[in-house]
């Protein structure tokens, strides 16, 4: 996919550095000159609660928010959360999701039931065949800082807009810390291999 008009919708719980993702993604497409609004929703997120980011990209953006039917790209970091938004997804939309479930206090006291993997993959279907499920949690932990998981996946999103390398590693350097910068640039690049050896759908 080709920037420049790009919806994004990244999802997620409290915790996992969405916010910070969105920031990132909205201030490289800013340095590569588009006009960019994003607005953020927090439910409890300090307590594992849903957030979402909405981000649209394009010459001129007039509204932050993505109309149901119209997302290009949902990034999502934990997969109940990517189905809650399925709905917004148009016809052959990208999806990249993190193999990763956090369940939610419903099923944990067993009210509600996660989701399968097939399930997940069932719903999704249904808007678009171009689903990437990537392990995200796994690859960080194995690198050892789970903080890295939204770095690695806008690496993972990195390969579908035209952005170039270096505007990601500026603007990833001006909002990390120098001493976590190096760690966080190769969980960026993990995310970027990740998702070339991912199998669609």
């Amino acid at each position: 996919m080709n920037t420049p008009k790009i919806d994004l919708l990244i999802t997620g719980v409290g915790g996992q550095g969405n916010i910070l993702a969105s920031d990132i993604v909205s201030e490289v497409a800013l340095a590569a000159g588009f006009d960019v609004k994003k607005t953020d929703t927090l439910g409890m997120a300090q307590r594992g609660g849903s957030v979402i980011s909405h981000v649209r990209i394009s010459e001129k953006v007039f509204s932050p928010l993505i109309k149901e039917g119209e997302v290009d790209i949902l990034l999502a970091f934990e997969k109940l959360e990517g189905v809650r938004w399925a709905r917004y997804l148009k016809p052959g939309a990208i999806v990249i999701i993190n193999n990763h479930a956090l369940p939610p206090l419903s099923v944990n006291l067993g009210i509600d039931k996660y989701p399968s993997n097939e399930e997940v993959n069932q719903i999704l279907k249904q808007r678009t065949e171009h689903i990437y499920f990537v392990e995200g949690t796994k690859r960080v932990i194995e690198l050892g800082n789970v903080k890295t998981l939204n770095i690695f996946m806008l690496g993972c999103l990195a390969a579908f807009l035209s952005f170039k390398l270096e505007t990601w590693q500026e603007v990833i350097a001006q909002h990390l810390p120098s001493k976590f910068l190096k760690l966080n640039n190769t969980a960026f690049d993990l995310g970027a291999k990740e998702i070339k050896n991912v199998h669609v759908g």
